[in-house]
Parts: structure tokens; sequence; C-alpha cells
């Protein structure tokens, strides 16, 4: 947002936050949120990369296509663990998914 939107909204009474602050997340709570975005954004990277079909992938990992379409897209009902044993199973090192934690 522009410095001038943001002046002018807070002349109006409004207050300018970060989504953090909105819902009240703790630090711990946010970092945890970047984590699973970001394996979920770099299993779908990865997947399109090698030119995998999200059934392909589902049949690697004995799941289900829609399964990797809710890890693709960061659903909460997904767990790290999933998401990393998927990046695994496409060849993803060690190195490579701890270069994907966020900064």
């Amino acid at each position: 947002m522009n410095k001038e939107k943001h002046r002018k909204l807070e002349a109006s009474g409004w207050k300018i936050g970060s989504v953090d602050e909105f819902l009240e997340l703790s630090q711990a709570e946010t970092e945890f949120i970047e984590l699973k975005l970001s394996l979920s954004q770099n299993l779908k990277e990865r997947r399109q990369s090698l030119r995998l079909t999200q059934k392909d992938l589902a049949r690697m990992i004995h799941s289900s296509q829609s399964r990797v379409a809710k890890m693709e897209a960061g659903d909460p009902a997904v767990s790290i663990d999933l998401l990393v044993k998927s990046l695994f199973a496409l060849k993803t090192s060690k190195k490579e998914v701890a270069g994907m934690l966020p900064h």
C-alpha cells in the first residue's frame, strides 16, 4: 500500500496492521504457517518441474489426487511430515528441504 493511501486510511480512523496482528498469532504460529506454505509451494513446483500430475504423485505416496491437491494448496489438515515425505518421494534432498525453510 502506498504511503498516501495508508495516511488517508489512518486519518479516517482505520487501523493498519499485519495479518499476524489481526489474527493475534504468536511468532511461533506465524513461523509454523509460513513453513507449511513454503513446503506446499515447493512441493507443487517440484512436481510440476518433474512433469508429474497430481495423480502421479498420489500413486507414488499411496494417496489420492485430492489429498495432493490439498497438500499443494496449504490445507491446514495436511501435516508437515506428509509434505516432507512427499518431497522425499520426489527425490528432494534433505539439504534442498532445509533450504525451503522461510528466513
